[in-house]
């Protein structure tokens, strides 16, 4: 009776078997990151919580802003609720208080006492000049955001660079193109 060449199903089982369990091995022995890595994860939990405090600054901004001009709500709140996301999109968290969320976790990051009471501290009085304003910290958060993409990791680069993008329009908008 001739030999057939063809290995068996039980050989391949257990070829592949011990196969798996060397993967697993390997890969087991690899779960400890390098330095490198190590500095990577570092510099990355650093430029978020760089771009979530900044992010919950220009929130509380425009909490001043609406605390100060509760007429500009109707154009603000959409802008205001963008931001919001931005800090929770960088790891940072919003508490609430009296139905507006605020941003926490953070220095800077949280509106001022007499803000929060709705005296709009540092707010310029005249309504356009609180948009030009607000416009001029919408700016600056993009641009910084925009500055912070050298050397970012892709998935990272990616969010600093939309959230950059949409400070741009809300720059636009809060100035009415001009």
């Amino acid at each position: 009776m001739p030999i057939d060449p063809r290995p068996r199903r039980r050989s391949l089982l257990a070829t592949g078997a011990a196969g798996a369990a060397a993967l697993l091995l390997t890969g087991c022995s690899q779960e400890r990151p390098t330095a490198a890595e190590r500095r990577l994860a570092s510099a990355d939990e650093r430029l978020r919580r760089a771009a979530a405090r900044g992010s919950a600054a220009l929130l509380a901004r425009y909490d001043r802003t609406l605390a100060a001009h509760p007429d500009l709500a109707g154009r603000l709140e959409p802008l205001r609720a963008d931001v919001a996301r931005h800090v929770r999109a960088f790891g940072g968290t919003e508490s609430g208080g009296s139905g507006s969320p605020r941003a926490s976790g953070s220095p800077g990051g949280s509106p001022s006492p007499k803000a929060a009471r709705g005296t709009g501290a540092g707010v310029p009085a005249d309504p356009g000049r609180a948009l030009g304003a607000l416009a001029n910290a919408e700016r600056a958060a993009a641009d910084a955001l925009t500055r912070a993409l050298d050397g970012a990791p892709p998935e990272l680069a990616r969010l600093l660079a939309s959230v950059a993008a949409a400070g741009a329009v809300h720059v636009y908008l809060l100035t009415d193109g001009e």
